[in-house]
């Protein structure tokens, strides 16, 4: 749901939407087509996240003076169901400056791609591909019954307000995005609520379609992650046992703990957005920070063990520690960088997700990166141990699938999965293939602290771990 309440005009400060009683008229003021949530953009960029528009939250705008004038603005979108969309509004404007409208624009490309920022086209010709024989224009007017406006007054002041809701019904799921046009006037200046809604249930009330079923999936992989973990525990108390506990399986053990609480923090972000149909937006991109932190602990465990580290050799030169050093540190400066380019551009009235943005496209290209450096640590490390080709080869082959299944899932979801699902499909893919990488080197942890013996404890008593490269029948991931 987007729950809404706002004044429009120029940003001075988010308030929560326990505050909704703190309310003061202000302005918005453009002929130009240029949304105003340009202007707070960058102000909650810190606490953005890209798959959310920023009108999830609630918000309250205000302004001291009269800046420029806008008489068609953007206010947000949602993926209404085809039979249970529902749009509750309550809006207020002095009655001085009728009138004004609500626009609902549809994911058509006659729709809303034919006048978002289509600096062209004016305020009439945006509204001129409104089709009203399908009742997608709400006249905040006592004309207009269905807009549920009467005349009050305050004072010397008269005002319409506006209480009503329209349902949606549609063939399929759809794209619905919101505007107001006062098309030829001196301006927007109303005070506004919104509710969104899709059905009753928790589970997708306030959930627009195509974050149906995002809540449940986080929660399954969650439970199946914990797991992994205890498993993983389990695996190391042997391991530790035998004095064989060391880095690269420590690496594996935390990229597994930091993923079970990127997990616990998305289900409480979404738990508490399925109740109030706000949650917390700085809980998700804590969320999302400790997701991008198992991955790069997760890659740098890959390189490792590419290069040969507690499977070839037991320690990684000096010069090689500097490199990889001087790579990791470049590349978690650059997926921060465009983590933050994310969160201060996204454009809600665009965008879909992640991997439709610049910064999709830069993570992409750094997963390309990653996997150059961890073909050549591979190559490297086969030339000079060549009797390790029995381990090398299908953990080659098992990672090669894990690095190109993001780039893969991008490409899918851009031409072959319908807009109003992609977020919540590829949220779902995204996990899995999380969970793939997980198995896999469990699967290869496991085989090696199930079949330690003697032998190998007498050996590596002896700190001669290194000889183990003579036996290609055997892989030592400690």
């Amino acid at each position: 749901m987007n729950i809404i309440h706002s004044q429009l005009g120029f940003v001075k400060q988010p308030l929560d939407h326990k505050d909704w009683t703190s309310k003061s008229w202000v302005h918005l003021v453009s002929k130009e087509a240029v949304p105003f949530f340009t202007f707070f953009e960058l102000l909650l960029a810190p606490f953005r996240d890209s798959s959310i528009p920023i009108s999830d939250s609630s918000l309250e705008f205000t302004i001291h003076k009269p800046w420029t004038y806008h008489d068609w603005v953007f206010l947000t979108r949602f993926c209404f169901l085809s039979d249970y969309g529902r749009l509750e509004f309550r809006f207020k404007y002095p009655e001085a400056k009728c009138c004004e409208n609500i626009l609902l624009y549809f994911d058509d490309p006659s729709q809303w791609p034919a006048v978002y920022k289509k600096g062209s086209k004016d305020c009439f010709m945006k509204e001129s591909v409104i089709r009203p024989e399908n009742n997608q224009v709400i006249n905040l007017t006592t004309q207009y019954v269905w807009s549920g406006c009467q005349e009050i007054k305050e004072g010397e002041t008269s005002y319409l307000s506006c209480n009503s809701g329209r349902s949606f019904r549609s063939v399929r799921e759809r794209w619905w995005y919101i505007a107001l046009s006062k098309c030829g006037g001196d301006g927007l200046q109303l005070e506004y609520e919104m509710t969104l809604t899709n059905g009753k249930s928790f589970w997708t009330r306030h959930f627009s379609a195509d974050e149906f079923g995002i809540l449940e999936t986080d929660i399954t992989f969650l439970l199946i992650f914990t797991l992994i973990l205890l498993v993983s525990t389990y695996f190391g108390y042997i391991l530790r046992g035998r004095q064989l506990l060391h880095t690269t399986y420590k690496m594996f053990m935390a990229a597994a703990a930091v993923e079970v609480l990127s997990l616990l923090f998305f289900c409480l972000y979404w738990g508490q957005y399925a109740q109030d149909g706000v949650g917390n937006p700085s809980i998700k991109v804590l969320a999302k920070l400790l997701f991008s932190a198992s991955f790069l602990i997760f890659l740098l465990m890959l390189i490792l063990l590419g290069k040969g580290f507690t499977v070839t050799r037991g320690r990684i030169s000096h010069l090689g520690s500097i490199k990889l050093s001087v790579y990791m540190t470049l590349y978690t400066v650059t997926h921060t960088v465009l983590f933050i380019n994310e969160a201060q551009f996204f454009d809600p009235a665009q965008v879909l997700y992640t991997y439709e943005s610049p910064a999709g496209y830069g993570n992409i290209a750094l997963q390309f990166l990653a996997y150059i450096w961890f073909c050549y640590a591979v190559l490297v490390t086969l030339k000079h141990f060549p009797e390790k080709q029995a381990f090398y080869v299908p953990f080659f082959a098992a990672y090669t699938l894990w690095f190109f299944a993001v780039p893969v899932m991008a490409l899918i979801a851009n031409f072959g999965i319908p807009k109003w699902a992609r977020e919540k499909i590829v949220n779902g893919i995204q996990l899995g293939i999380h969970l793939y990488a997980h198995i896999v080197f469990l699967n290869i942890a496991a085989k090696s602290a199930l079949s330690l013996d003697v032998r190998i404890e007498y050996i590596m008593s002896n700190n001669i771990c290194c000889q183990l490269a003579n036996d290609p029948g055997f892989v030592l991931i400690v």
